[in-house]
């Protein structure tokens, strides 16, 4: 009799863990709130700050989403998409992800990692050999922006790029060294980057020094869009469609593009700046900032920028995190292997700091350290980044959290309203 009870309960412990590997590996699903062991009257706290920022015209709207293990508990979309007509924004609203794109270029190069392409330390030149003769700043003349360089102490490898640690810049929003050599060599920064492809931006970037050894540094820079182009070598396809195969159409990630379809350009949210005086300020659609078409998303164009050039909504970038959070599948789907996401959401840098020195970075992705996890209750694990329109999003592997906070504000003097939701969210858990 004790047999057949022991051997009852080991059935009931295999269903349930059978149960539960299948649910990790499950869709996202609406839930109520109380079954995630989340407050609702404290997640209505989301609502109101929120509301403050659209009331005071601190931003036109905003939409955000918060999931515990697998289930959707909070998904709103609050405010204006046009402030101007009182047109609201809507929770399907397509938006301009900008850097978030990185995580999804990362991922498609450990896709090719994992099948055996490459090695993680493997120099770029390898595989590009436009790359094996990169030189380092060494002095810069401001009247010109001529400079000398001397050699690398070593070549520049692929985890290089995926860390930022390559010396590569970024133009536009880097050093003014930065800033003036590759407005001297017409390289742009990715976003709605026109008339050119991304070979002939990569070979512009061979001309350029790093700004510092590689390996000596964190600096954010163009490393994702080498690294798109990496991937169209080793691949043999165009990043848009090798995205889209391997990543997007196996996740039902059916709104995310380069270039946003004519029948849903609609859905593009609207781009807002600010007034001098910090009041909010409705961009043209059709003119340029910075530079820039705002309109890019929506325009024809031969360089899919795989360190910006996205555009998603929330609910399917959030397939794209859910899928890390499940180590690597989602919806029966499996992407990555578990100690491939593992190595991704690991300190890569050692005792290298990024610019939020209280933090490390990965693969891809900013960790949260023990001192990160000090100043905000996210736990020590936690992964994120974000795009510089003002859309931010992390992944709590150990509260099983997914959360995002979108907007599209820039430049945005209440950026710290993503904090703010990150605050919110964790102080309606009610376990």
């Amino acid at each position: 009799m004790k047999k057949l009870g022991f051997s009852f309960l080991m059935i009931i412990v295999l269903f349930v863990n059978s149960f539960a590997q299948k649910n990790q590996s499950g869709q996202l699903k609406y839930s109520s709130p109380s079954s995630q062991n989340f407050s609702i009257e404290r997640l209505n706290r989301i609502d109101s700050v929120l509301q403050q920022h659209v009331n005071n015209k601190w931003c036109a709207g905003a939409v955000a989403l918060v999931a515990r293990n697998g289930k959707i508990v909070y998904h709103k979309a609050l405010g204006y998409d046009d402030v101007d007509s009182k047109s609201l924004l809507k929770k399907d609203a397509i938006f301009r992800i900008a850097s978030q794109t990185k995580a999804i270029t990362s991922v498609g190069v450990m896709i090719l990692y994992e099948e055996g392409k490459f090695l993680l330390d493997d120099q770029i030149s390898k595989y590009i050999p436009d790359f094996n003769d990169l030189k380092v700043l060494d002095k810069f003349d401001v009247t010109d922006s001529s400079f000398t360089t001397v050699d690398p102490k070593r070549e520049v490898t692929i985890r290089d790029l995926l860390t930022h640690t390559s010396g590569i810049g970024y133009p536009q929003i880097g050093s003014p060294e930065m800033n003036a050599i590759y407005a001297k060599l017409g390289i742009g920064g990715g976003i709605g980057t026109e008339n050119t492809t991304l070979s002939e931006q990569m070979e512009k970037l061979t001309k350029a020094p790093l700004f510092h050894q590689p390996g000596e540094r964190f600096t954010y820079g163009l490393n994702t869009d080498l690294l798109g182009y990496l991937i169209e070598v080793i691949s043999g396809m165009s990043l848009d469609k090798f995205l889209a195969e391997r990543i997007f159409n196996p996740l039902g990630m059916h709104d995310t593009y380069f270039i946003i379809p004519k029948e849903k350009q609609s859905r593009l949210a609207t781009l807002y700046s600010e007034e001098k005086d910090k009041t909010l300020k409705k961009i043209n659609p059709n003119s340029k900032a910075n530079g820039l078409n705002i309109n890019y998303p929506n325009n024809e164009k031969t360089y899919p920028s795989g360190g910006a050039g996205l555009s998603s909504t929330i609910l399917d970038y959030s397939k794209f995190l859910q899928m890390l959070l499940n180590n690597g599948e989602y919806n029966g789907k499996r992407i990555l292997s578990r100690n491939t996401v593992r190595m991704m959401t690991m300190n890569q840098i050692g005792d290298l700091s990024i610019s939020r020195a209280t933090n490390k970075f990965g693969l891809g992705f900013e960790i949260t350290t023990e001192l990160g996890s000090s100043k905000f209750p996210n736990q020590i694990g936690s992964f994120n980044w974000g795009g510089i329109f003002s859309t931010s999003y992390w992944v709590d592997p150990k509260e099983k959290i997914v959360a995002q906070l979108y907007l599209q504000k820039y430049p945005n003097s209440y950026g710290d309203l993503h904090n703010k939701f990150k605050v919110l969210v964790y102080q309606a858990i009610n376990d």
